[in-house]
């Protein structure tokens, strides 16, 4: 835990009580957003730095906070089946629950731990929404953190997000309880995972957290009825041993579906891993054959152009049915997102907001 600094307050927002805390008779007020459950004292904050307990009530200080908002092409969240060649008004406040040493947003997402106060904007919940439908996105990405730390504000634009026919996306760790994923599923249409690694010493040495409850929240995002993709961020000599990923990619087979996406990611120095080389490329491909060797349908190696392993094909006949190149996608796929070789369906979401034919600028 940390103590409450104005070095850290987040000043542009609206302080708001947090939900799913629970109090207790000495003051402090036990968390339930994230899988920590930190037991938050008078006057000090949770691990994420961003839920502080004032007087033994837990306030969220990111509520309406925007430390990022961007457009972005949905394939660099990334979410390869899910409204192809859209566009995603993408957002995000500071803070974090983990404290991964590879960060690449680390400045935002652990600088209201490192007592850094990132700087924010004003964005309340109906601002957003009217934006993104103004510039044209078909979806609200909560993205860049761990969402799950500004979840009070997530649920107050996904309401109305939803309403508007836009799509809520999560790119998330992870962590969300399951009484934070009950109240998620009213308005989350998908989400990429991060899962890290398949090893409960690299999740707690290099992340600070662990994987049992990370595989927990997967399970329960499925269960909610949220479309599930999966990215694995491969660091040359922490989570790449080959039984590992075999180990990690058989449980996403036999707990999440083949047909779950899997992306594999190249690693670049970042943080406090500079002097980490990037991944090799060798290993990026062997990663992609355990993959699709465990029984995976769509495996995507990402951050590593080069190979030329981002396109989507037909888990029934191969077709080739989404063609992607940097930002440009051309969609080979029927409107209703069918193979048109084999009538085939594609497993995903919002399949056919994509269904211009043709190349598409994804960014």
């Amino acid at each position: 835990m940390s103590m409450i600094s104005d070095r850290t307050r987040q000043t542009t927002g609206e302080d708001v009580p947090s939900l799913l805390a629970t109090a207790l008779p000495d003051g402090a007020v036990r968390c339930g957003i994230c899988a920590h459950r930190c037991l938050v004292r008078p006057g000090r904050a949770g691990i994420c730095g961003v839920r502080e307990n004032r007087d033994g009530v837990l306030y969220s200080t990111a509520y309406g906070a925007a430390v990022a908002v961007a457009m972005d092409p949905i394939e660099k969240k990334p979410l390869f089946h899910v409204a192809p060649g859209s566009q995603a008004y993408s957002l995000a406040t500071a803070g974090c629950p983990f404290h991964c040493v590879f960060c690449q947003n680390w400045e935002i997402a652990q600088g209201p731990r490192l007592g850094m106060r990132p700087e924010a904007q004003s964005l309340p919940p109906d601002r957003a929404v009217a934006h993104a439908l103004k510039l044209g996105a078909r979806s609200i990405a909560y993205t860049y953190v761990e969402p799950t730390v500004f979840l009070e504000y997530a649920l107050a634009i996904g309401r109305p997000a939803r309403a508007a026919g836009l799509l809520n996306l999560f790119i998330t760790d992870g962590y969300a309880t399951p009484e934070a994923i009950g109240l998620l599923a009213t308005i989350l249409d998908a989400a990429n995972v991060d899962l890290k690694g398949f090893n409960e010493a690299f999740y707690r040495r290099r992340c600070g957290a662990r994987l049992d409850h990370v595989l927990e929240a997967l399970e329960g995002y499925r269960r909610a009825g949220v479309w599930l993709e999966v990215t694995t961020l491969v660091v040359p000599g922490e989570n790449d041993d080959p039984a590992e990923l075999r180990e990690l990619t058989a449980w996403l087979v036999e707990h999440l579906g083949p047909e779950t996406p899997w992306h594999v990611s190249r690693f670049f120095p970042a943080f406090r891993m500079t002097d980490t080389p990037p991944t090799p490329l060798a290993t990026l491909r062997l990663a992609a054959e355990i993959g699709q060797a465990a029984g995976l349908r769509h495996v995507y190696v990402g951050n590593a152009p080069e190979l030329g392993m981002e396109d989507t094909h037909c888990a029934g006949c191969g077709a080739l049915l989404l063609e992607r190149s940097g930002y440009h996608m051309s969609r080979h796929l029927a409107e209703d997102g069918t193979c048109p070789n084999c009538a085939r369906p594609l497993a995903g979401r919002a399949l056919e907001l994509g269904a211009a034919s043709g190349p598409v600028r994804c960014g």
